[in-house]
């Protein structure tokens, strides 16, 4: 048997591993152990164990059997104008290094940890589209609501994958070992095809909202949200428009679904305002879990707030010290001067220290400029377990701002309800207290930067928009190949079907 592909099959194993607590909103996750499939989903609760593990993946910060995967933050930020890779050195967590520059290489780069988390999350929900009609006593209305999310969570891992890699297996059943190795890539108009009939599907049997409790699991904004965004990256821009219509509602107000812009930019990433009103898919990380250095690829914390503080800074007062990875480019501080959001972007790091008379490290690849949305700050410590690895910072995956953005360029390219188009960018901007701008594309691109730099948008932006050659090039970005990302070399390997990705 094969024992270094990424592809896991669910037919032999559900590695559950988790179970939902009471005390604790739905995906704040304790480790419990594993299953054997044959054994399981004999019960409603089994159900919920199982739909708990399908969002695991998506949550668990140094998951996706790759030691150098971290968070996903990390390297799509490392990859883009916004960011460097950064860290102690040019050798601290390679993969990082290696897609910051475009050295990237079959065995070298981000793509295995990317490959393995997404594949992981198919399975899941594969195995779980399978099951969930044969437990017994699981009630009609919870049986639809399960399958919606498993649908939902089946397009976001592959929405990932093929935004990624463009290649890839299209798997919809639990596999046996011996079959995983067999499965061809599909087109990625097969995947997207897959992509939108599952976000479809799920749609109409998803709640319109969710208890306190259940925060983090997927309601019919965050499905139909998902749904604009891959219609946008598909080009059919009259489906975007009108799909996130239905999210955004009017611009500036509260939208059917109780979205609404957030009065103050900065309180959008407050640990303390999670599930906010501009909150429309968040990934939880909770702070309460205790976790030491023995507890890798376990973490439901959120590690990457740690890696983005400044390399021991040395104060009583603001940081709690960090990695010095992803500091700022140049390019993202001379875009942002003078902008409002800027501070709550970008921190100083170089005059903080001059002004409060504390010191820090200047990492690799430093600007005196690091991440400010997601840094380790004294306000945040969590008194349990290591500090380090155990930061409550949620990630709001989509957000209000983000849709907003979306619908507005959906509409210009459109070329329908430019009026709408302009009222949608001009809310973002006037959030901040920004005059109104025509909504041009080059407009709405460059308020997607100001807006959602650092959170692991950028590069996708830049690629899909055909920015990326010119926006990158001083990083060594090559057209034609950089793109995507290389297939695994262990996926294709030992006649496996999968083949590699060009010019890699």
């Amino acid at each position: 048997m094969k024992k270094n592909h990424y592809i896991i099959s669910g037919a032999v194993l559900l590695a559950i591993g988790i179970t939902a607590s009471c005390k604790k909103s739905f995906l704040e996750l304790t480790p419990n152990g594993q299953f054997l499939e044959s054994n399981y989903y004999a019960n409603p609760q089994q159900a919920l164990t199982a739909l708990v593990a399908a969002y695991d993946p998506m949550v668990t910060e140094t998951g996706g059997l790759d030691n150098t995967y971290i968070d996903p933050l990390g390297p799509l930020n490392s990859a883009s104008d916004d960011c460097f890779a950064g860290g102690g050195g040019s050798s601290d967590i390679p993969a990082w290094q290696a897609i910051n520059n475009y050295t990237m290489g079959p065995s070298v780069g981000p793509q295995g940890g990317f490959w393995a988390t997404n594949f992981q999350g198919v399975n899941r929900a594969d195995v779980l589209l399978e099951k969930l009609a044969k437990v017994p006593g699981l009630d009609e209305a919870t049986l639809k609501r399960y399958t919606a999310e498993a649908h939902f969570l089946r397009a976001h891992y592959y929405f990932d994958l093929v935004r990624l890699f463009k290649n890839v297996p299209l798997i919809l059943t639990s596999l046996q070992v011996n079959d995983v190795y067999k499965q061809p890539q599909a087109t990625p108009e097969a995947v997207y095809a897959q992509i939108e009939a599952d976000l479809t599907a799920a749609v109409n049997d998803l709640p319109t909202t969710v208890p306190a409790s259940e925060n983090g699991r997927v309601t019919q904004g965050a499905a139909t949200a998902l749904l604009g965004k891959v219609y946008l990256y598909e080009k059919k821009w009259a489906q975007a428009a009108s799909t996130l219509e239905k999210v955004n509602g009017t611009p500036g107000g509260t939208s059917t679904y109780g979205y609404k812009l957030q009065t103050n930019f900065g309180d959008i990433f407050s640990p303390k305002n999670k599930f906010n009103s501009e909150s429309i898919f968040e990934l939880v990380h909770s702070g309460m879990q205790n976790y030491t250095w023995s507890n890798w690829n376990q973490f439901k914390s959120n590690v990457y707030v740690q890696m983005v503080g400044p390399r021991s800074f040395n104060g009583p007062i603001y940081y709690a010290g960090g990695y010095g990875f992803n500091p700022i480019t140049p390019q993202l501080v001379s875009a942002m001067k003078g902008d409002p959001r800027y501070p709550y972007t970008i921190a100083n790091i170089d005059s903080l220290t001059k002004a409060t008379k504390t010191s820090y490290n200047e990492s690799y690849q430093g600007t005196g400029y690091y991440i400010e949305k997601y840094a380790p700050k004294v306000a945040n410590i969590v008194t349990t377990g290591v500090t380090d690895l155990n930061w409550p910072n949620d990630y709001i995956e989509i957000r209000l701002a983000d849709t907003y953005l979306m619908e507005a360029e959906a509409l210009v390219q459109a070329g329908t309800n430019t009026g709408r188009a302009t009222d949608l960018l001009n809310a973002v901007r006037a959030r901040v207290k920004l005059a109104p701008v025509a909504a041009t594309l080059d407009n709405i691109y460059k308020e997607r930067r100001l807006e959602l730099a650092t959170e692991g948008h950028r590069w996708f932006d830049l690629v899909r928009t055909g920015q990326a050659p010119t926006a990158l090039a001083f990083k060594g970005f090559k057209a034609g190949t950089n793109e995507i990302l290389p297939i695994p070399l262990t996926e294709t390997l030992n006649g496996t079907q999968v083949k590699q990705n060009p010019g890699y």
